[in-house]
């Protein structure tokens, strides 16, 4: 088995210089933040995954899916090249994911793509 990252990981960074994803990270318990490190970091190793932990939304947009104490915790990410940029996360707690979350991360996905 390959010891090495296939994919490396950036947080989305805003104009302002602020890290969305990171500072929700920050703000949960230990054990949630480690293990959507794990999870994270599974996708990192073992690129290209499908379902159950990642689900393709639309061309270019991502989601890990992890399991969460009040729902599944979801985070949207893109690629480019071999960078995995977090874009946008949240715990979903319905079926659905709320459009107002999606419509989030494709703002982001843009903005990403924007910049080469």
């Amino acid at each position: 088995m390959e010891n090495t990252p296939r994919l490396r990981v950036a947080f989305y960074r805003s104009g302002t210089g602020r890290e969305p994803v990171r500072e929700w990270l920050k703000a949960l318990p230990r054990v949630e933040r480690k293990a959507i490190g794990e999870e994270i970091k599974t996708v990192q190793f073992g690129w290209p995954l499908g379902m159950p932990l990642v689900r393709k939304m639309e061309p270019e947009l991502w989601e890990v899916r992890i399991r969460h104490g009040d729902g599944i915790a979801r985070i949207f990410f893109t690629l480019e090249g071999d960078v995995m940029v977090l874009l946008h996360a949240f715990i979903k707690k319905g079926r659905k994911t709320p459009k107002k979350e999606l419509a989030l991360a494709r703002k982001r996905l843009a903005q990403v793509k924007g910049r080469k």
